[in-house]
């Protein structure tokens, strides 16, 4: 029988409704792609080990999942998605979002192998670098009136900048950029990044 891990059970069952039939069809795809595997809890969320090494993880966030396969990152696959969301396939709110099961299956088989051959993760850097945003006034009003929020956003590095710059400026609607402001200008002064709850993802 394939190894479960009931924690991973629970984090499905906590999910929203959307996300569930996607994590449970993510699970089964791994499971077939590589019997052997092992699962297991790893920042928070699910991730599935082969040797000893991260053959896949995904999470569920309030409007879209994430799977991610380090090992693509040895290929030459297509990692275009990534500018998307956390994860090599965008942002997953439907099946119809994934690839095909057989291309899926075949990635995770091409995954699983790369870690026997002992493929290791090359480390991208960017040519340019991508330029930070314009620091919004409102955000730089409540980042001065938190304590530390503004030192410690000074000293986080421009991608993690960036990271905070994006959510805010993409909100929608005030009310929801007035929550993204608050929430960030909080987490900042604890020095906690826009992806602290994942931040090995």
């Amino acid at each position: 029988m394939p190894s479960r891990d009931t924690r991973i059970d629970a984090y499905i069952a906590k999910s929203a409704a959307f996300a569930k039939p996607i994590l449970e069809h993510l699970r089964a795809l791994v499971h077939e792609a590589c019997p052997d595997v092992e699962e297991t809890l790893k920042w928070s969320a699910p991730h599935f080990t082969h040797a000893g090494k991260i053959l896949a993880g995904m999470a569920a966030f309030k409007q879209h999942a994430g799977f991610i396969v380090p090992m693509r990152d040895a290929s030459a696959s297509d990692a275009s998605k990534r500018t998307e969301a956390m994860g090599h396939y965008g942002r997953i709110t439907v099946l119809a979002d994934l690839p095909a099961r057989r291309v899926l299956i075949a990635q995770l088989k091409q995954a699983a192998k790369a870690i026997d051959g002992g493929a290791k993760l090359p480390n991208r850097k960017r040519d340019t670098p991508k330029p930070v945003p314009t620091m919004p006034e409102d955000f730089a009003r409540a980042l001065a009136k938190t304590a530390g929020a503004k030192k410690q956003f000074a000293a986080f590095t421009p991608g993690k900048q960036r990271e905070y710059l994006e959510w805010i400026t993409e909100a929608k609607q005030e009310a929801t950029r007035a929550k993204r402001i608050a929430e960030a200008s909080a987490w900042i002064a604890e020095g906690k990044t826009r992806y602290w709850k994942y931040a090995k993802w």
